[in-house]
C-alpha cells in the first residue's frame, strides 16, 4: 500500500475526509499519512504543512501565468482574462462543485486558513501581473488586469457555489464578466 501509486492525491482524499470528520485544527499530520497508507516523510514531499493540502502550494500561481504567457499574442488582456479562467473553471472546479463548498466553508471558519487564503491570492495577483508585463503590458495596467482577473474569478466561485443548480463554472464566469462589461460600456457605476 506504502508504495500504491497516486501518493498526493491519496494524501489530499485522506486530509479532506478527516478535516470533514474532526475539523481542520484537530487533524494532524500522522493522522493524514495513516489514513493514506503513507509515511509522515511522504506527507512532506508533496506539501510544506497541511494547509498546502488545501491551497496547493504555488501550482495555481504557476498555472495561471503560464497560461497567460501561452494565450495567442493577439488577445486583449480581458480576453486573457476570460481564457484563463475558463481553463482554471474547467479543470479544477468543474464537477467538484461539494468538495469546493466544503473547502471554501473550511477556509471561512478559519482564521489562519483565512489568512493563507489572501496570501496565495496575492500570490496569484503577482505571477499574473509579471505575465501580462512578459506580454507587453505596462507595470499598471498589468497590475490592474491581474487583479480584476483575481476578482472576477473570487466573485464568481462565490457566486456558483451559492446557485441553486449545479452548471459549469465558466457560465457563472461568463455572466459575471459580461454584466462587467455591459456596465463598463453603458457607463454604469459597477456597483448599481
Amino acid at each position: 500500500m506504502r508504495w500504491a501509486p497516486d501518493a498526493r492525491g491519496r494524501l489530499e482524499r485522506a486530509a479532506f475526509d478527516l478535516f470533514g470528520e474532526q475539523g481542520y485544527a484537530a487533524t494532524t499530520v500522522p493522522q493524514i499519512t495513516a489514513r493514506a497508507g503513507l509515511t509522515t516523510r511522504t506527507f512532506f514531499r508533496y506539501f510544506a504543512d497541511k494547509r498546502e493540502v488545501i491551497f496547493g502550494g504555488d501550482e495555481i500561481p504557476r498555472a495561471a501565468a503560464r497560461l497567460i504567457s501561452e494565450a495567442p499574442p493577439e488577445l486583449e488582456p480581458i480576453d486573457v482574462i476570460r481564457l484563463v479562467l475558463d481553463e482554471v473553471a474547467a479543470t479544477r472546479f468543474d464537477g467538484r462543485r461539494e468538495e469546493t463548498a466544503a473547502w471554501r466553508r473550511m477556509i471561512n471558519a478559519d482564521d489562519s486558513l483565512r489568512d493563507r487564503d489572501a496570501r496565495k491570492r496575492a500570490d496569484l495577483v503577482a505571477a499574473a501581473r509579471t505575465a501580462f508585463v512578459d506580454r507587453g503590458e505596462a507595470q499598471r495596467s498589468a497590475t490592474i488586469f491581474a487583479e480584476t482577473g483575481a476578482l472576477i474569478f473570487h466573485v464568481a466561485l462565490d457566486a456558483w457555489l451559492a446557485e441553486p443548480e449545479a452548471r459549469p463554472m465558466g457560465d457563472t464566469i461568463a455572466e459575471i464578466m459580461t454584466w462587467v462589461c455591459v456596465r463598463r460600456l453603458e457607463g454604469t457605476p459597477l456597483g448599481s
